[in-house]
């Protein structure tokens, strides 16, 4: 059993399961022979009870010693459905772990010592049963019974295989006494870094957190809910749904999807704003800052500043597809905004203006005006004339000034960022017509979001273009660190009857951001607690944030501003050296036996010979980067509350047999299922149609065979 003195011995054999068998045999005589020890049939009773609490006290201490020798080999299976989370107004739902300290660690070196080799490797028997499954995969039906007896997983069975987890299940198995670990909602506003490889549970660990967040409902007032998905995860689609479904809130439930615009919610990133010059900071600080480029985005941002301001005061809201109109062929713009102004201000200006253009002669401009239209000249020429003041037109009048060669290629940085936010169908959704009364699609708006306490999916397809994406979730950081910042001075009731300045807690989960990242990012986890942005980012590795942002030291600005940090398995050392270089160093002991022979001078004896045990106390890391690396799938280590180490395993998740989803929901999920996986449909693809024409009847369709075969295996 566990023993007070410094070393700890609970790798060994169960002795104490002696002392039960001796205890249970003696209490049986007792009642059934109490004539064996002298004893009267009642004081044979007496005794029997004596020898039986002794034995039970005997088998406790012995069940501690085989619990944890069979955690140090397998962990016993732990799961949970969605609906049985468990949801606090108080404290966010880990798993169940415990807190490491130095007696774990002390455990941890122990199961590397070769003398408790036994109690840690797989036995003989398993190793001989994987074996045999390995040499009896094709054998006929008598001799392949015994590979699927030796795989029955069942308690009973000595060589049943382990999860398919991998790791070292020694890591949480050398503390048997877990409980259920949980993070205050206090310690979320410092925002969370969540790190672990590919497909070891950081989405498991997303599902789990956004379940609560979006059941949680404190005072009767709900949370926001925003999820990032780049690559687009069916499956937590489904669980958002399920999970809104069960807290009633289906109608605060937005989906937008940049794959599937036909089911997709509509966003107009630049359509809201404080201030007309957050237009141009949106979509200009998506541009590199880095040496030459600072000055072109310098010019990027006045020229959409300029466009914004005109289309505002057109009355007209602004949109990626109109900046980028605009930005191609400003003249346009000018003579727009100068009919308006002239409309309003002096009618009688336009007949001059036109007169005035009938005059003009290309061969007396200016270089710069003359690929300009005629009209644009005559107004310039007027506007020169007449001194009118007025700040829009000012800036529309500079910007035409300039020349069409050098006035190109100033913008050539902004072009590249509009064509990928305005291609194809993704205009539909990010510039949405405001005016189609008949498109079911939903529009919205976070300062919306935030005051309907809504939940939002959003999905980016980042897998089939990773650019796109990240330009797509950069606006929307921007869009929302800008909202943040209103919020932040002025409340989210701001401009409506009865307005308060109380915030709401804001969760914004961002799943694979090293695919988001941008600048746009580092105020939003800088500066967002003060406006209640609770941020819990997902990524693989430190490198990964790196090499997105291009810079050592704003990757370290980042990663510097989470406050809780959960650390799956990784495969970085680097990576895992961000938590171990945080922790101290602890003193562990160890035994050493030692023995020494002396010869015998007086008396009669020969020689005299001593053996003993000396204990030694060494300095090490209270976790290594390997054992980090070692990790089984679905368990972390987290550091959390002010820097305290704790060892977690997340529950796997168990099926809900009443899920259902809307029929437009279930083919948006069935299509992202199909579109993360390899299609077996090869064959049908253009380029294999084209070959298909050169090639035989029959060999295309003994292809086609093929292909359908290996999508039912």
């Amino acid at each position: 059993m566990a023993s007070p003195y410094t070393i700890e011995s609970l790798m060994r054999p169960a002795v104490e399961l002696y002392t039960v068998l001796v205890c249970v045999a003696a209490a049986l005589l007792c009642v059934f022979a109490p004539w064996a020890f002298a004893l009267t049939p009642l004081f044979g009773a007496v005794a029997a009870t004596g020898f039986i609490a002794l034995g039970f006290v005997r088998l406790r201490q012995a069940w501690v010693v085989l619990r944890y020798r069979r955690n140090i080999r397998r962990l016993p299976h732990y799961t949970m459905t969605s609906k049985d989370i468990p949801v606090s107004n108080e404290r966010l739902f880990i798993g169940k772990g415990f807190r490491w300290t130095q007696k774990h660690t002390q455990r941890l070196m122990d199961t590397y010592l070769p003398k408790y080799a036994e109690y840690v490797e797989p036995t003989s028997i398993y190793r001989l049963a994987r074996r045999l499954e390995e040499r009896l995969e094709f054998a006929p039906f008598p001799l392949k019974l015994f590979s699927q007896i030796t795989a029955w997983n069942v308690a009973l069975n000595p060589a049943r295989p382990l999860p398919p987890v991998g790791g070292l299940p020694r890591l949480h198995g050398i503390e048997p006494h877990e409980s259920d670990v949980s993070l205050p909602l206090g310690e979320r506003v410092g925002h969370s870094l969540v790190l672990g490889t590919t497909r070891v549970g950081k989405t498991r660990l997303a599902e789990l957190f956004i379940t609560q967040d979006i059941r949680r409902a404190k005072h009767l007032d709900r949370e926001v809910v925003i999820v990032f998905d780049p690559k687009g995860d069916a499956d937590l689609l489904k669980r958002m749904y399920i999970e809104c479904k069960r807290a009633g809130r289906l109608d605060e439930f937005y989906v937008f999807h940049l794959g599937w615009p036909d089911y997709s919610a509509r966003y107009n990133a630049v359509g809201r704003f404080g201030r007309i010059s957050e237009v141009a900071t949106r979509i200009a600080g998506q541009l590199s800052g880095e040496g030459n480029s600072a000055a072109f985005r310098e010019f990027a941002w006045r020229f959409v500043n300029i466009i914004a301001r005109a289309l505002v005061a057109l009355g007209r809201r602004p949109d990626y597809e109109q900046i980028l109109k605009h930005v191609i062929n400003i003249d346009a713009l000018f003579i727009e905004y100068a009919q308006n102004y002239f409309a309003q201000h002096d009618p009688k200006a336009w007949q001059t203006i036109v007169e005035v253009e009938g005059k003009i002669d290309r061969k007396n401009l200016s270089f710069a005006m003359k690929d300009r239209p005629l009209r644009v000249v005559a107004l310039d020429m007027y506007l020169t004339q007449k001194r009118i003041s007025d700040p829009v037109m000012d800036g529309l009048r500079s910007a035409v000034r300039y020349d069409k060669t050098y006035f190109d290629k100033i913008v050539a940085s902004l072009l590249p960022l509009l064509e990928k936010l305005t291609t194809g169908r993704i205009a539909e959704l990010l510039s949405p017509d405001y005016m189609d009364l008949e498109d079911p699609r939903p529009i919205f708006d976070w300062m919306q979001v935030i005051r309907k306490r809504a939940v939002v999916y959003v999905g980016l397809d980042a897998l089939s273009d990773a650019e796109v994406a990240a330009a797509v979730g950069n606006s929307m950081f921007s869009d929302l660190v800008s909202v943040a910042g209103h919020i932040y001075k002025f409340g989210i009731d701001d401009g409506l009857p009865g307005a308060s300045s109380g915030k709401v807690a804001i969760n914004v989960h961002a799943d694979e951001f090293n695919e988001l990242m941008g600048d746009e990012f580092i105020p939003m986890i800088n500066k967002g607690g003060g406006a209640g942005m609770q941020v819990t980012a997902y990524t693989q590795t430190m490198s990964d944030i790196e090499a997105k942002i291009g810079s050592r030291a704003k990757a370290g600005q980042v990663i510097g501003n989470f406050n809780n940090l959960f650390m799956l398995r990784v495969r970085e050392t680097a990576t895992a050296e961000l938590l171990t270089n945080q922790l101290p160093k602890v003193q562990v002991f160890t035994s050493t036996t030692a023995s020494s022979a002396n010869d015998a001078i007086n008396g009669n004896a020969a020689f005299t010979s001593n053996t003993h045990d000396q204990i030694q106390s060494v300095s090490v890391p209270m976790i290594e980067p390997a054992h980090v690396v070692s990790l089984p799938k679905g368990q972390c280590f987290a550091l959390i509350e002010g820097g305290n180490l704790w060892k977690i395993r997340m529950p796997l998740p168990a099926s809900d047999p009443d899920e259902v989803m809307p029929k437009d929901l279930q083919a948006l999920a069935e299509g992202m299922r199909k579109g993360s996986v390899d299609s077996s449909d090869w064959w049908q693809a253009p380029g294999y149609q084209v070959l298909s024409e050169s090639l035989p009847e029959d060999l295309v369709d003994d292809f086609r065979q093929m292909a359908n075969e290996g999508h039912k295996v």
